[in-house]
């Protein structure tokens, strides 16, 4: 059901059109136009049979066993938008509109090549986080969880230190009091206390808490789109676009190492998409929209509404009939198509259009990150109403940023504290969503107070480096998790294709061989009051110095394991499962 509403099957409608009534795969247009509002099919899981450990079923790992019943009937992909829209408005006030608009400023078009890699790297990350949902109902945690239950508590640690750091907050408000005069610009963090308020109160609106981030975030993406879409033409940045394919195809193309910022390049690379723990959201966004498997799972209500708590369990599996492998192979398709019409298309336009901007009104101009930037350097440039529509989509996409940062640390951070110990301790999950998101919220209205009023406690600009690098680095180990989780524990059904294998791969040495070059530079800058020359890395690898050379040494051990694991792992598992070529394929 969704809400309260019984589930009805009638006038099937597959993504491509009408098709039978008894069509056993795709949905009925009732039930699809029901995904809108999120899907929750309650069942009696105790009742259910228990997954033999076979080739047939996921592995459980330290874990208990899987509950076995059929993938529910496949929507179509218009009624499933959601979780990446949320993922796309996380994405809007960081790399696209702060990271790349500066870095493309300061360094010219040839980076271009790293931002649009960048984001379909991303593409594969989030569909592969996506994969463990869609196949058992359980969040990515879980998955971590059944490989070593130290994982859950170490994204949980490293998530508060990417997103404890309210900069999005911190920076709309900045741009909000710079464009309406509401209060002077040097109090801005008055109205940063007052977004992160509004944030707070609008998860009381209705009993899914899921539901109203969605819709929000649906009418903010839209609202960055179509302001992008509008300046484009009106501040007469147009004729950039011309050199956004030759920037586009200067692969390997950096900077000297002397000019490059490591950490905002990193940032950079992270936030080409959401970056850090937001992407690790995805499947938990997944769960609550009621993809694949994930639809038995309940949903966070709001307690303050009186709203039926919805049990959360563990993980389910199906069996590999031929419906329910036609199934999957349907649920695979449509997600994907989701995140890349939703998150892929958003982010390559709003971002180019930023980046032309950028680049027609900043290039060589020296400013103080992209705050500074926006404010001091391109609007002043601009005429009234085109410089008012500028403040305002700045302000909506980091307004938009935030508001997902502040959904996207709570939902994860309450799934690994109620799986790892809130669910057995009895915990109620709703009231643990509720009382985690009212201290993050006043946790960030703490940040954003000290910042504002406080002198060289940290300034919006500083905020968002501090994150972005530390979400670039996480990256690194959750990619490698994720690779050997969708290879050595789901069945050859299920498992990621060749193809996206080794785009996973790809994504793993991407994130390492940039998170090496920041912890050697960071060990080596006397900006921060550090000055190890020893463990100085450098971009060719080779002018290293010796406590770099055992960072790169240790780069290319995960490297080596990660591959090897799972290629190991697809290779055991072929033809194993009868009819597994009815759901897999070179990019399935």
């Amino acid at each position: 059901m969704t809400g309260d509403t019984p589930m009805d099957e009638t006038d099937v409608e597959t993504d491509g059109g009408v098709v039978s009534e008894d069509d056993d795969i795709y949905t009925t247009a009732e039930v699809g136009e029901q995904y809108r509002e999120s899907v929750y099919r309650d069942q009696n899981y105790e009742s259910l049979e228990s997954a033999p450990q076979n080739a047939d079923h996921p592995k459980t790992g330290r874990l208990g066993r899987f509950k076995v019943t059929d993938l529910p009937k496949v929507p179509k992909v218009s009624h499933i938008v959601g979780p990446s829209a949320i993922m796309l408005g996380a994405s809007l006030g960081s790399g696209e509109t702060m990271f790349w608009p500066t870095i493309i400023a300061d360094y010219g078009w040839a980076l271009y090549w790293a931002f649009w890699i960048g984001v379909l790297t991303q593409f594969f990350i989030n569909t592969e986080l996506q994969r463990w949902t869609i196949a058992t109902g359980e969040s990515i945690f879980r998955g971590y969880d059944r490989i070593h239950a130290v994982w859950p508590w170490f994204f949980l640690v490293a998530g508060f230190f990417h997103l404890g750091w309210p900069g999005w907050a911190a920076g709309g408000a900045e741009v909000f009091a710079a464009w309406t005069g509401i209060v002077p610009t040097g109090d801005w963090w008055i109205i940063g206390v007052v977004s992160m308020v509004v944030i707070f109160l609008s998860y009381l609106a209705g009993p899914v808490m899921y539901n109203i981030i969605e819709k929000i975030q649906i009418g903010l993406m839209f609202l960055a789109i179509l302001f992008a879409v509008v300046l484009i033409f009106i501040v007469g940045s147009a004729g950039q676009l011309a050199n956004v394919p030759a920037g586009a195809v200067q692969f390997g193309t950096l900077p000297p190492a002397d000019e490059l910022d490591i950490a905002t390049f990193l940032g950079g690379l992270a936030y080409a998409g959401a970056g850090g723990y937001i992407n690790l959201a995805q499947g938990v966004w997944a769960r609550e929209k009621g993809y694949g498997m994930g639809t038995y799972q309940g949903r966070v209500k709001n307690p303050l509404r009186g709203a039926t708590p919805e049990e959360v369990h563990d993980g389910y599996s199906f069996e590999p009939t031929e419906k329910n492998l036609k199934r999957w192979r349907g649920w695979w398709k449509v997600t994907q198509r989701e995140h890349f019409l939703t998150f892929v298309i958003g982010l390559l336009v709003v971002a180019t259009v930023a980046m032309t901007i950028s680049m027609e009104f900043a290039q060589g101009a020296s400013f103080d990150g992209g705050i500074d930037m926006w404010l001091n350097v391109v609007i002043p440039q601009l005429p009234g109403l085109t410089a008012t529509m500028l403040y305002a989509t700045i302000f909506v996409a980091l307004f938009s940023t935030q508001y997902a940062i502040v959904e996207a640390f709570v939902r994860n951070s309450v799934d690994i504290l109620f799986q790892g110990y809130g669910r057995r301790a009895g915990w109620d999950l709703s009231k643990v969503f509720l009382g985690l998101l009212a201290g993050f919220t006043l946790w960030g209205i703490a940040i954003i107070v000290a910042s504002g009023t406080l002198e060289g406690f940290g300034q919006p600009w500083l905020l968002l480096v501090i994150g972005a690098a530390i979400a670039g680095a996480m990256m690194w180990p959750y990619n490698a998790l994720t690779t050997i989780l969708n290879t050595t524990r789901l069945p050859e059904h299920t498992q990621p294709g060749w193809g996206r294998v080794v785009a996973m791969w790809w994504a793993t040495g991407f994130f390492g061989y940039f998170t090496v070059l920041l912890i050697g530079g960071v060990l080596n800058n006397p900006d921060y009051n550090l000055s190890f020359p020893i463990m100085q890395t450098t971009v060719d690898v080779v002018s290293s110095n010796a406590g770099g050379y055992v960072l790169w040494a240790i780069f290319l051990l995960v490297q080596i394991y990660v591959m090897v694991v799972s290629a190991r792992a697809k290779m055991d598992a072929s033809g194993t499962v009868a009819g597994a070529d009815e759901a897999s394929g070179f990019l399935s």
